[in-house]
């Protein structure tokens, strides 16, 4: 309703009905991660935008978690980046591949702490 656009508009962009996206917005089915961040793209809003008051709340469902240990994930998988990041590994079906892909992404951040953060 902010930006003027339809369910049935946004249902239409995302390949949905219009009650599909109902049941998204009303809670009774759960947004994944690609499509939060198909919606983000179509709306023109950062993925923070749909987790305002979650930072308000943040305290009490910290779980069993030490306090502030997910917030560098959560900030990795709200990038666009680390979102693709991802969701393209998650569709690499080979464990082998999965490995050398892991193994690649952090010889890569060693050899940037080694030269100063790449800067």
């Amino acid at each position: 309703m902010l930006i003027g656009m339809s369910q049935e508009k946004l249902g239409e962009l995302l390949g949905l009905t219009f009650q599909q996206v109902q049941k998204y917005e009303k809670g009774i089915n759960r947004i994944g991660a690609g499509r939060l961040f198909e919606m983000a793209r179509i709306l023109d809003v950062p993925i923070d935008y749909f987790y305002e008051d979650v930072s308000k709340h943040r305290g009490a469902a910290a779980g069993f978690a030490e306090e502030g240990a997910a917030a560098p994930v959560m900030e990795f998988v709200s990038s666009p980046e680390g979102l693709q990041l991802s969701l393209a590994f998650t569709r690499i079906k080979d464990p082998k591949v999965r490995k050398r892909v892991l193994d690649l992404v952090k010889s890569l951040a060693e050899e940037s702490e080694t030269n100063g953060g790449g800067k």
